[in-house]
């Protein structure tokens, strides 16, 4: 569906901010623990490192150390943030870390809260977040993708241990009578599919007395065919991509940037090519970072803008897609 103007309120980007913790684990590491190599590795996905989170660093710390670089960015007053969505599938508490990182920030006018939707999360939360202030409930608010995959990862699988990592981006944005630079976007979901990836809660029966039993709490390790998954996004992404430049009268040839999930080198590329867009305007950083979940389309815009790369007014194109499986795209102009 294409961007919907409410009361002539539209969106402009404010500031971005990012975070990844310090260990770094590198593909000659890894080939230490499974059978692998770093040429396997970078040939298959284009990864050559990732970030670990250690034990004093979890999302919230990450979340929030976004956050704080994304409202210095925007230059706000902390009381004037009213809206903060958390895009994560690994909260350091199961009942949502966005009031933590509300708390930590002081950001105390602020509505705060979760929202899963695993790679796509951070595109859905912006999606959500520009909605609201379209609709005039609120007029700041800092959307955060942050995850810490590690800790869901089975190390010694060595099909999916190779592609995750840990860390955080985070975009702020503002409600403006002036203009609106969320052009438009898509979302879908095929729960048919889902189970080409997930994170499934663990059936560990036991009983709290005799005949009444129950399920203890806990998650087994992700779980991922990666040759359907990958069929699933070079197919879908540039469909809906194609999508939702005709529903806002763009063409490829307009848009500046392509910031895709970072979830494999083939993948941007083999997306590229079929929209016609030049290599060089995707964006990617998934080599030092590799698959961060919700943190790839945030921690690579805020890098790129670091970078000098992305600049005022530009058009970017992106798309986030994954577990669910749910996948979505958004044409935005920054700033």
């Amino acid at each position: 569906m294409e961007g919907i103007k409410f009361n002539k309120i539209g969106v402009s980007f404010k500031g971005s901010g990012s975070y990844v913790p310090d260990q770094i684990l590198t593909n000659q590491k890894i080939s230490q623990k499974v059978d692998t190599s770093d040429e396997w590795i970078k040939t298959r996905t284009g990864i050559s490192e990732r970030r670990i989170s250690g034990l004093g660093c979890n999302v919230t710390d990450m979340g929030y150390e976004a956050a704080l670089n994304a409202i210095a960015m925007a230059n706000w007053d902390i009381k004037t943030v009213d809206l903060i969505i958390l895009a994560t599938s690994t909260p350091h508490d199961l009942f949502g870390s966005a009031p933590s990182i509300q708390h930590k920030l002081g950001a105390y006018n602020a509505v705060a809260f979760d929202l899963t939707a695993a790679c796509s999360g951070f595109l859905f939360a912006l999606i959500t977040a520009s909605q609201f202030l379209k609709g005039g409930s609120f007029k700041r608010a800092v959307v955060i993708g942050a995850d810490q995959l590690s800790s869901f990862v089975d190390w010694n699988d060595r099909r999916s241990c190779i592609l995750f990592g840990d860390g955080a981006g985070a975009i702020a944005i503002e409600a403006t009578n002036e203009f609106d630079n969320v052009i438009g976007f898509e979302m879908k979901t095929d729960g048919e599919r889902g189970s080409f990836l997930n994170l499934p809660f663990k059936n560990d029966k036991d009983s709290i007395i005799d005949n009444i039993d129950f399920l203890r709490g806990g998650f087994s390790p992700i779980q991922m065919n990666g040759q359907e998954v990958y069929k699933f996004a070079v197919k879908e992404v540039p469909i809906i991509l194609k999508k939702l430049f005709k529903a806002t009268n763009y063409s490829s040839e307009r848009v500046d940037w392509l910031v895709l999930h970072q979830a494999n080198q083939r993948i941007l590329d083999s997306v590229g090519d079929k929209l016609k867009i030049p290599r060089e305007k995707i964006l990617s950083n998934l080599e030092k970072y590799g698959n961060t979940s919700a943190a790839t389309i945030p921690l690579m815009i805020d890098e790129a803008i670091r970078n000098n790369k992305i600049k005022q007014h530009d058009i970017i194109a992106t798309s986030g897609f994954g577990a669910g499986l749910s996948w979505g795209a958004a044409l935005i102009k920054w700033g």
